[in-house]
């Protein structure tokens, strides 16, 4: 055997997998592999690039307020959707782009299409008929009025 095995102070002789473990150590530590194995795990922390846009939600005493940040969204674009106490907001992008050359007689249209969406839980049903929606300077804001229940007296007895 090598003399260079790690050696357990407590039974003062060799490690018989010691040096295996401490090439596995090495290599998994080593540059390449190490800048591989860190390039997987940023992937799996943001496998997608984000396609979502952020959104604030904001409460006052009489209501909620939705805000959304839509930079280079055409109000055309923007669709509001309400079912039971969710509220999604959906922006579908769809860009068509027709290059005609009449010189070398060629014809070319390119086409994309994204769309994107974001959902909101409230606790409480939202009433759709009093909404307010706002859009200004790519600023999407969304005034939800809080429905207010009976409240109820308790008799003493």
């Amino acid at each position: 055997m090598s003399s260079n095995l790690p050696i357990d102070p407590k039974r003062n002789k060799q490690e018989p997998f010691g040096q295996i473990m401490k090439s596995i150590n090495d290599f998994f530590n080593e540059k390449p592999v190490k800048g591989f194995l860190q390039s997987i795990d940023e992937f799996f922390k943001t496998p997608f690039p984000p396609s979502s846009f952020p959104v604030e939600v904001k409460e006052t005493d009489k209501e909620h307020i939705v805000s959304a940040e839509l930079p280079g969204v055409k109000k055309e674009q923007i669709h509001i959707n309400v079912l039971g106490n969710y509220l999604t907001i959906s922006i579908n992008k769809d860009e068509t782009i027709i290059e005609q050359n009449d010189t070398s007689k060629s014809y070319q249209k390119r086409q994309s299409f994204q769309r994107t969406s974001r959902t909101i839980g409230f606790d409480q049903l939202i009433n759709e008929k009093k909404i307010k929606a706002t859009y200004q300077n790519g600023l999407l804001e969304i005034r939800i009025p809080k429905l207010k229940g009976k409240q109820i007296i308790i008799d003493a007895e």
